[in-house]
């Protein structure tokens, strides 16, 4: 059943597994509030195992640009188009966000984008990559990162 994230009331629905439930909640709502604000889009989320071919492509792009397994169980996932942009996200239990931006026009910006909820520690699989930190008045602490997608997907 999806889910519509509301960013004036935080709620963890769905992620109450997770150790850091409220903080990728607000993670979450922070994501929603952005997409509202920039492109009037309401944010919905499903149960990962009710988007897999969300998730599945998410994994594919991991794997395939740079031979990455999130070790952590995905929760929710959403997919969906603003103007020309193909965006995916996947929710993890242990706090982790995983966007894709993937402009549909040749040329286009591509990237996949990491955060980390406020308490999360970063993942091993993760090590490499440096996280920037950025504050959200929804998710406290927000830490980011990023790479640049190479392939076709």
């Amino acid at each position: 059943m999806s889910y519509v994230v509301d960013f004036a009331t935080v709620s963890a629905t769905g992620l109450e597994s997770s150790p850091v439930a409220e903080a990728l909640a607000g993670l979450r709502a922070n994501e929603a509030r952005y997409f509202k604000t920039k492109y009037d889009h309401v944010f919905t989320v499903e149960p990962a195992d009710e988007a897999k071919e969300t998730v599945d492509w998410v994994h594919g792009i991991l794997a395939d640009e740079r031979d990455l397994t999130i070790a952590s169980r995905p929760l929710q996932a959403s997919a969906f188009q603003v103007e020309n942009i193909r965006m995916a996200y996947v929710f993890y239990e242990s706090g982790l966000s995983i966007n894709v931006m993937y402009t549909l026009d040749e040329g286009g910006k591509r990237a996949v984008g990491f955060k980390l909820s406020d308490g999360m520690e970063v993942p091993e699989e993760l090590g490499t990559f440096k996280f920037a930190r950025q504050k959200s008045k929804l998710a406290g602490t927000i830490r980011g990162s990023y790479f640049v997608i190479k392939k076709e997907h």
